[in-house]
């Protein structure tokens, strides 16, 4: 039987990682990783949110990808960062 894939690849355990991003907001992470996956970067995704609870206002989440990565990452999320934010009209497009 083969073996069930993961949505999102990851990297190995063993593998040196990097953390390449990190936000308060877990939602953008996950569009950061969805950047980075569809440029074939592979990376981890930890969410810090269970800090929460002890606290309160400290959470979000953080981006890991290998270190080899990590320069092209790096391009990635500037270019994330550098574009502008959308508007309402847009995001109803988008939406549908």
């Amino acid at each position: 039987m083969p073996e069930p894939t993961s949505p999102t690849p990851q990297p190995e355990p063993n593998e040196k990682l990097v953390k390449i991003f990190d936000t308060e907001r877990e939602p953008e992470a996950i569009v950061v990783q969805g950047l980075l996956e569809s440029a074939g970067i592979d990376s981890d995704l930890k969410s810090i949110d269970a800090v929460q609870d002890a606290f309160p206002g400290v959470g979000g989440a953080v981006i890991l990808v290998r270190e080899e990565d990590a320069e092209e990452a790096a391009k990635i999320i500037e270019s994330y960062r550098q574009s502008p934010p959308l508007d309402d009209d847009e995001t109803a497009e988008i939406t549908g």
